[in-house]
């Protein structure tokens, strides 16, 4: 009876071991599995292999990178929850896409399924157009979608992405008619501008640090200018209230323990004040963006009301 008592008492501290090397104690103590919802070449891939070696260096722990693209996304998200809860499969997740996808039909998911832990930051939306287009300005893209409507074609990643919406926005806003052209992420849509399947693309700073001299920045939906697109003018500062763009973060299953969510936040947190992070993001086009536990519900809340709104002006949400 002894005999049988001790091994009982050994097989439960084991257990407790077990189950204690997957809390948060000792969190991260294997590879990291880091979905991106979109196909590789994307500010989601580029942000992501960005973090990685200061996550590396920060934790001794490798963030294993891997695509599932689908469905702008969804096919990813609505998967989200039925993955394992441990910490260690994490997804990115982008704004305003979570909010948008739902609105406008079933997808799988709702926007308050997406347990994201960290905001890290955001890209504006840019127009652009190939370096030798004949439109020079912003006055020339909207005469020349004024004279022909519907048949400037505009390149963006995925159908309700911050691109689509910038679309949608700026055409209300400019009295024009243009056509969007979503692909399955930022490379696909890079890929269409430089071989002029399109006239032109809605993108983001990120793209225009990327492709340089190879395309010509129109306008960018930012308050003043990027300090390093010094060339490239505000919607603003040329008659228009165009700010905005696509929001990027970490998510992780529903059902992962609280304190491994906010370790992972906690992790992010400090690779996000790593002065070498921030500067090859801020190099890469990117602005900066904390928004951890503390101010997540505040954070989403008005961005579903300010997307929801949107969605309806626009005539997007589901019936």
């Amino acid at each position: 009876m002894n005999r049988s008592k001790t091994i009982l008492t050994a097989l439960a501290i084991g257990a407790l071991a077990v189950t204690g090397s997957a809390g948060a104690a000792g969190y991260p103590d294997k590879t990291v599995n880091y979905i991106i919802p979109f196909g590789p070449g994307g500010e989601s891939d580029i942000s992501a292999r960005l973090q990685e070696p200061v996550f590396k260096a920060m934790t001794g722990q490798t963030l294993a990178i891997q695509y599932k693209p689908g469905a702008g996304g969804a096919a990813s998200w609505s998967q989200l929850n039925g993955m394992t809860a441990d910490g260690y499969t994490v997804m990115g997740t982008n704004l305003p896409h979570i909010v948008l996808q739902p609105l406008q039909k079933d997808v799988g998911y709702q926007t308050d399924d997406i347990t994201t832990v960290f905001w890290f930051h955001y890209t504006p939306d840019a127009l652009m157009v190939p370096a030798d287009s004949p439109i020079k300005t912003l006055k020339d893209f909207v005469a020349a979608a004024k004279a022909a409507p519907g048949a400037t074609t505009l390149a963006g990643s995925g159908t309700n992405s911050a691109n689509h919406l910038a679309q949608q926005r700026f055409d209300k806003l400019a009295g024009i008619k243009t056509t969007y052209v979503p692909f399955g992420g930022t490379g696909p849509a890079n890929t269409a501008l430089l071989g002029k399947q399109v006239a032109g693309s809605w993108a983001y700073t990120t793209v225009q640090m990327s492709l340089g001299a190879q395309v010509r920045c129109l306008g960018v939906a930012m308050e003043q200018r990027h300090p390093k697109l010094p060339d490239c003018p505000t919607f603003k500062e040329q008659g228009f209230d165009l700010v905005g763009g696509a929001y990027r973060g970490v998510a992780v299953p529903k059902s992962t323990p609280a304190d491994v969510q906010a370790k992972l936040a906690a992790t992010l947190a400090k690779i996000n004040a790593d002065p070498g992070f921030i500067q090859k993001m801020e190099e890469g086009g990117f602005a900066m963006l904390n928004v951890g536990p503390d101010k997540m519900g505040e954070f989403m809340a008005g961005m579903k009301a300010q997307y929801g709104a949107l969605a309806k002006e626009m005539g997007i949400v589901k019936k």
